[in-house]
């Protein structure tokens, strides 16, 4: 079976189950995982899959990918990203770190800071950095969001308020091609709006896959963030907004 028609089965099991396994797909077609590999990179190429470890799943649209997908989406440009992010983090510094596994990249990043006060919405960084003993951690408080265990709503942004930091961190769900940050969940929107508000530099960090998603909400446009993490150049028109801004962009290009 040639290549052009496994495309539009794969996309049909795609599409009927959510994801795809490289070695089901292999072996429902007779051919090599190395076959199935190319399928699913010329197809997530042209916007129809999304890739993860061991297949690929389909893009986001008004749905985001479940947390352990977006756990290994990309993890190793996440772990660069992250590693550049915190480089510009010195010990001593009062930080928020919001929701996302990006997010919690940075956290796992800032284990061997010192003297670190990590304010968080997010109980996965909070695990994390209590590995950290040189690092005082505040959890925010708000609705447990079990898919991620994120915390949102009006009792994390009051909570939120009470400090200023010297950094924000945060994550985005997709990035448009007008530079607004997007995500999926009005409340996260609103903590996330709070959290820039309340930092004197926010940072973003977010892989190369932002963009070319998209989600219904806006958080705020790429022009109020101080630096842009990322792994890949971004498109002309998002590299020529942040040069009007003075947004600095630091690429941190993964080692695979």
């Amino acid at each position: 079976m040639s290549q052009n028609f496994r495309h539009p089965e794969i996309l049909g099991i795609a599409q009927k189950e959510g994801r795809v396994t490289v070695e089901a797909l292999a072996e429902r077609f007779g051919v090599t995982v190395q076959t199935i590999r190319r399928d699913l990179t010329e197809l997530a190429e042209g916007g129809k899959l999304t890739r993860v470890h061991g297949g690929a799943i389909m893009p986001s649209g008004t749905i985001n990918i479940g947390y352990e997908d977006r756990r290994i989406l990309n993890e190793t440009a996440k772990t660069a990203i992250a590693r550049a992010c915190a480089a510009q983090v010195p010990d001593g510094a009062s930080v928020f770190l919001n929701i996302g596994t990006s997010t919690e990249a940075v956290a796992r990043a800032l284990l061997h800071h010192r003297k670190l006060l990590v304010v968080t919405n997010n109980m996965n960084v909070a695990g994390i950095l209590a590995g950290n003993p040189d690092c005082d951690v505040i959890v925010t408080g708000g609705m447990l969001r079990r898919s991620d265990a994120g915390l949102v709503g009006h009792l994390a942004s009051d909570t939120i308020r009470q400090f200023k930091f010297d950094f924000a961190v945060i994550g985005c769900s997709a990035l448009d091609q007008d530079g607004d940050l997007l995500d999926f969940d009005f409340q996260e929107v609103i903590v996330s709006q709070t959290i820039i508000a309340q930092a004197r530099r926010s940072f973003l960090v977010a892989d190369h896959s932002k963009f070319s998603r998209s989600a219904p909400a806006r958080i705020v446009s790429l022009t109020r963030i101080d630096t842009f993490f990322t792994d890949k150049p971004l498109p002309a028109k998002l590299t020529a907004l942040c040069a009007t801004s003075d947004t600095a962009i630091v690429v941190a290009p993964d080692s695979d």
